[in-house]
C-alpha cells in the first residue's frame, strides 16, 4: 500500500468544529446525483458505526448541535432506510456489539458475545479480511480497543469476544490490515510488561499488560508496522502500514457520571479517519474502512447525557471527513449506522432526566430520560452516500449490510 502525499481533504473542514448541512447553502444537497449512478463502480467502501445508536441518539444530537431547523450530516445523506437488530441467540431478544457487527461482518446471525463466527460456534468469513483477500487495502479506525467486539468481527473470528489478545494476533497473522487505530495497547503484551501506556494509571488502577499471545507489539513491527502511541507520532507517520495504540483500553474514562467520567480523547477520532483515509486512498484497488465511535455506548451505559451528546459530535466530526473524502472521490461508498440502541434514549421538555442541554440557535432546552442501562431491541437508522447508496433504501435486517457490501468489496 502507498500512500498520499497531499491530505485527501485539505481545505474540505475546519480544524475544530462541527459541518452541519444547511439545505439552504449545499447546492448539492438531495439531488439524485448524490445517491450514485446505478451504474458507477465502487472502489472504496467506509463503513461507520456509532456504537449504541438508535434514532433518538440523532435527534439528541441534531438539537444540540444544529437545531431545530438544521441537520448533522450524518442525517443530510440522500439515502436513508432502517436496520433490525435482533440476534440468533437462545437466551436473548436484545443484541449486543458482538452479534450485531458479526451480521454486518458475515451475512449470518448468531449469539451474543459471538465474533464472526456461527451460532454453532464455526469461523465464517470476515467481510474485512475478504476485502484484503481480494486486493484492497483495509483498515479500522476506533475509540474503543482495537480488538474490541466490532472491529474484530470484521477482522477476526472468535467464539467469545473477550479474546483480545487473540484478535490482534489474528489481525497480524491472517486479516492483516493495512491502518488499525485505536486503543487497547493491554492486549498487545504481555502481562508484566508495559509499553507506551503505563500500568495501573491514576485514572483507572485496573489497567494494564494482560495478553497471552507474546509481545504482538514487537511482532508488528517486525511485520512492517509502524508502532505509534500519540497524536505526534500519528502525524507523522510515513508511507506504509501503520498500528496506533492510544491508551491502555478504550480511549476515555467511562465510570458513572460525575465520578471520574472523562471524554477526552489523545488523538480524535476524526483525525484517526483522515489519516486513515491518506493511506489506504493510494492502493489501486480500492479499500475498506470501519469506523467506529464507541463512546456513544459506554456513556449511554451509565445514563450519561452529557458525554452521549459530547461523543455524538465527534462521530459527527468523522462523518463530516468521510463525507468529504467521498464528494472529492465519487467512487467511494459511505454507510453510517448503529450496530443496536443503548439506553432507551428520550427526548423530553420538562426536568425529569438529564439536563437540561440547549437547543442550538434559541433559548429553548430539552431533557434526556432513560428507561435502562442496557442495550434495547430498537430498530437503528443507516444512511448512506455515493455509488450503492440506494440500496440501503427501507427496513432491513442488519445481514443485509453484509449482502450490500460484499458483492463491492469481494470480487
Amino acid at each position: 500500500m502507498q500512500w498520499l502525499v497531499a491530505p485527501v481533504v485539505a481545505g474540505t473542514l475546519a480544524a475544530a468544529g462541527l459541518i452541519i448541512f444547511n439545505p439552504l447553502t449545499d447546492a448539492g444537497a438531495g439531488k439524485k446525483a448524490d445517491t450514485g449512478a446505478p451504474q458507477r463502480t465502487v472502489r472504496n467502501v467506509i463503513f461507520i458505526n456509532g456504537d449504541g445508536v438508535g434514532a433518538a441518539h440523532r435527534e439528541a444530537a441534531r438539537l444540540f448541535y444544529a437545531g431545530p431547523r438544521g441537520t448533522l450530516m450524518m442525517d443530510s445523506f440522500p439515502v436513508s432506510g432502517r436496520l433490525t437488530t435482533s440476534p440468533d441467540d437462545p437466551a436473548k431478544i436484545v443484541t449486543d456489539s458482538a452479534a450485531g457487527a458479526s451480521a454486518w461482518a458475515t451475512g449470518v446471525a448468531t449469539y451474543n458475545g459471538a465474533v464472526s463466527v456461527d451460532p454453532a460456534g464455526n469461523p465464517l468469513p470476515a467481510l474485512g479480511a475478504e476485502a484484503k483477500k481480494a486486493g484492497r487495502a483495509t483498515g479500522l479506525v476506533t475509540t474503543a480497543q482495537v480488538t474490541d467486539a466490532t472491529p474484530a468481527a470484521f477482522f477476526a473470528n472468535a467464539k467469545d469476544r473477550a479474546a483480545q489478545d487473540d484478535i490482534a494476533r489474528q489481525y497480524l497473522e491472517r486479516s492483516k490490515p493495512d491502518v488499525i487505530l485505536g486503543g487497547g495497547e493491554d492486549w498487545w503484551l504481555p502481562a508484566g510488561k508495559p509499553g507506551a501506556h503505563r500500568d495501573k494509571p491514576a485514572e483507572d488502577p485496573a489497567e494494564g499488560s494482560r495478553g497471552t499471545k507474546g509481545d504482538l507489539i514487537t511482532k508488528a513491527k517486525a511485520d512492517g508496522y509502524q508502532y505509534v502511541t500519540n497524536a505526534a507520532g500519528l502525524a507523522a507517520v510515513k508511507p506504509g502500514k501503520v498500528l496506533g495504540l492510544f491508551a491502555n483500553q478504550e480511549l476515555f474514562q467511562q465510570k458513572p457520571e460525575g465520578q471520574g467520567d472523562v471524554y477526552r480523547p489523545p488523538v480524535t477520532l476524526a483525525d484517526m479517519t483522515r489519516t486513515a483515509l491518506t493511506g489506504l486512498a493510494a492502493d489501486p484497488d480500492g479499500f475498506f474502512l470501519l469506523v467506529e465511535e464507541e463512546a456513544v455506548d459506554e456513556f449511554a451505559h451509565s445514563d450519561n447525557g452529557t458525554r452521549v451528546l459530547q461523543a455524538m459530535g465527534e462521530l459527527e466530526k468523522a462523518v463530516a471527513v468521510a463525507k468529504a473524502f467521498a464528494a472529492n472521490h465519487p467512487d467511494t461508498l459511505v454507510v453510517v449506522t448503529g450496530d443496536h440502541e443503548t439506553g432507551g434514549l428520550a427526548i423530553e421538555d420538562y426536568a425529569d432526566g438529564d439536563g437540561p442541554f440547549p437547543v442550538k440557535g434559541t433559548g429553548l432546552k430539552f431533557w434526556i430520560d432513560w428507561t435502562t442501562k442496557g442495550h434495547t431491541g430498537q430498530s437503528v437508522p443507516v444512511t448512506a452516500y455515493g455509488p450503492s447508496a440506494e440500496r440501503f433504501n427501507g427496513q432491513h435486517p442488519n445481514t443485509y449490510v453484509h449482502e450490500v457490501l460484499r458483492p463491492l468489496l469481494v470480487n
